[in-house]
């Protein structure tokens, strides 16, 4: 085969049919170009003669050519540039494109990240200049430099193919070497990334956190703190590696926002990350006030013109984005305005107190009208000691009027009233509307107010179940912010006197009236297994559980936090072979409790696997009590 090199225009060089890359022709060839500006063409192009020398097909360097052809069209070069190409002359063209494609060896990444380091530290060439210079972007060049910083032992075992690409990414979260090949020896099955990350981070903060998100990364480093980053994470929030400090920074601003709260007149005002239990205390909630004149005029415009803007939707089928956005901004406004009808009466502040915390998105909470025990008001004692109403004491009671006739005997008078008693209950099991009217205010007096004479008739006593200090995590999960949303909704709205509360359920509409009903009713559900014994109680639970087709797995998973830091090896052991399967057991074993216990939570995190305990009473046919 004979060959010679001859300088070639560009113009005159067209693909060949001979060339054997079918797959992946158009791919890096930007990255290829910008190589080719910077460095110029450091591979001739292959070629054979075509119509008589008019023209040359490149049978080996077509994505060379591409690039080439990019760059003359940016009139980076021109459209005749000189190429230096090597020009055969015998008819061999697709073994020879084939031998150029199969017999070169791609540079390794290793080899490429520290090339990279060496043209940034020892030639000084900025990311951004490398990147230029290699057709990629800045990130891609500083997540290359990062991966040079991981310990040179662990750089040789990626070389050796002893760990992949992901495993060294993984380790970029801390510049300590020793850490990293401790790490790295002291892992057993389970190396995939994330349980690297893990181990690296055990005493340190996620960017996530809410405390993170709160503090922000600028101010906690302006504080002195170190924030190791994750280049290769999707959000790039790092580590933040001195947790006490971090909850210092937390605890200092959420005091500053405490300092704006306590000028509102609150008794007091306590700081804390978490939400205390507070269920030594009642809670109090603004009511519904009358809204000043100028802002109630703006309220009722602002509807008109939402049902304006409605009605014209609905004539459109499709919604501008200058109708979207007007429809946003009015709803915004009527929020805002409608929000103002809710205020804590002055008295309320002055005896209650409120809590300043970090809420789980990373925001600071303010949740008041917490009443302590020793500020419940006397003045408006019961009889039997209880204080009663929700703000102010009730309308007191007259007593029995007789119209002027001698006074009956205790014994005529139970005698009298028993035969109403038995009326009543005749009449009210005839009536199921009353009777629903009946029970739901029984039960809205005793969620809503204070005190043990609160004026129903019906013997009915409930008992709201506190369930945060079983479990503190309830009031963050789905449930317990479904709970509490639905709780305030209703706080604010039933009236401030217990003896009003007749009224309010009776105006209230049929199905908002099956709602409370069942707001109230729910809040004395307690299926907590305790040392008292409570088998009948929590039969009925089962059933109610089967009744509302009650799924866990949408409410709970198990976690090292949930489940598996609190049972055994051996349990751990059970429920990986149950919810995953018996090979899945056997290769996490021979772990320490606490790598056990992170394996488990990884592979069983997509099987909905559930306790015994929670799923008692989940149908699997037809439902118990339907």
């Amino acid at each position: 085969m004979e060959t010679r090199v001859q300088s070639i225009p560009l113009n005159k060089l067209v693909p060949s049919d001979r060339n054997v890359r079918r797959t992946g022709r158009e791919a890096g060839v930007e990255a290829l170009a910008a190589s080719i500006a910077a460095h110029g063409l450091l591979q001739n192009l292959t070629v054979r003669p075509a119509n008589a020398g008019a023209r040359y097909e490149v049978i080996a360097g077509g994505r060379r050519l591409t690039a080439l052809k990019l760059l003359a069209k940016a009139k980076t070069i021109a459209k005749d540039h000189r190429v230096d190409c090597l020009v055969l002359d015998d008819q061999c063209a697709e073994e020879v494109s084939l031998a150029e494609n199969v017999v070169r060896e791609s540079l390794h990444p290793a080899d490429q990240f520290e090339a990279f380091q060496r043209l940034h530290v020892d030639e000084g060439q900025s990311c951004e200049d490398i990147a230029a210079r290699f057709g990629v972007t800045a990130a891609v060049v500083r997540q290359r430099l990062r991966l040079s910083t991981v310990s040179p032992v662990l750089i040789q075992a990626y070389r050796d193919d002893e760990m992949t690409l992901e495993q060294l990414m993984a380790f970029t979260i801390t510049p300590d070497h020793e850490r990293q090949v401790a790490v790295w020896a002291g892992l057993s099955w389970n190396r995939d990334p994330g349980a690297i990350r893990r181990a690296l981070s055990a005493d340190q903060v996620r960017g996530s956190d809410r405390r993170a998100v709160f503090v922000g990364a600028e101010a906690y480093e302006a504080a002195g703190g170190v924030v190791q980053r994750d280049l290769f994470a999707e959000d790039g929030g790092g580590y933040f590696t001195d947790p006490a400090l971090l909850d210092r920074l937390v605890l200092e601003r959420l005091e500053a926002v405490a300092t704006n709260v306590r000028s509102t007149g609150w008794k007091w005002v306590s700081v804390s990350i978490d939400l205390p239990v507070m269920h030594t205390s009642r809670r109090l909630y603004p009511s519904a006030q009358a809204l000043p004149a100028a802002d109630q005029t703006r309220l009722d415009d602002l509807a008109r013109e939402y049902d304006a803007l409605v009605t014209a939707h609905e004539a459109d089928d499709e919604l501008s984005d200058e109708l979207a956005g007007r429809l946003e901004a009015v709803s915004a406004e009527i929020e805002d305005l409608d929000q103002r009808r809710y205020a804590y009466d002055p008295d309320d502040i002055s005896r209650a107190g409120a809590v300043v915390w970090l809420g789980h998105n990373g925001e600071a909470k303010v949740e008041g009208g917490f009443v302590r025990p020793e500020d419940e008001r006397n003045d408006a004692a019961s009889e039997d000691g209880g204080a009663i109403g929700k703000a102010a004491a009730d309308r007191p009671r007259p007593d029995i009027e007789l119209d002027g006739h001698q006074p009956l005997s205790d014994r005529l008078i139970a005698d009298l009233t028993a035969q109403r008693s038995a009326a009543l209950q005749d009449r009210l099991a005839e009536n199921p509307e009353a009777a629903m009217l009946a029970l739901t205010h029984a039960l809205a007096l005793q969620v809503f107010y204070v005190g043990h004479d609160l004026g129903s008739c019906l013997e009915i006593r409930a008992s709201a179940v506190v369930l945060a200090p079983h479990s503190p995590s309830i009031r963050e999960g789905r449930a317990g912010q479904s709970i509490e949303a639905r709780h305030s909704a209703w706080a604010v709205r039933v009236p401030a006197a217990s003896a009003d509360l007749w009224t309010f359920v009776c105006g209230l509409d049929p199905s908002e009236r099956s709602d409370l009903l069942a707001h109230c009713a729910s809040t004395t559900l307690n299926a907590v297994r305790g040392w008292e014994r409570r088998t009948h109680a929590l039969a009925h639970a089962d059933d109610l559980a089967a009744l509302l087709e009650l799924d866990m797995a949408a409410y709970w998973r198990p976690t090292v936090a949930s489940y598996f830091g609190h049972v055994t090896k051996a349990h751990i052991l059970d429920v990986v072979r149950e919810a995953v399967s018996d090979e899945a057991a056997k290769r996490i074993e021979s772990l320490k409790k606490g790598e056990m216990a992170e394996a488990a939570q990884a592979l069983v995190a997509d099987a909905a696997w559930l306790p015994p305990l929670l799923t008692a009473g989940r149908a699997d046919g037809e439902v118990k009590g339907s």
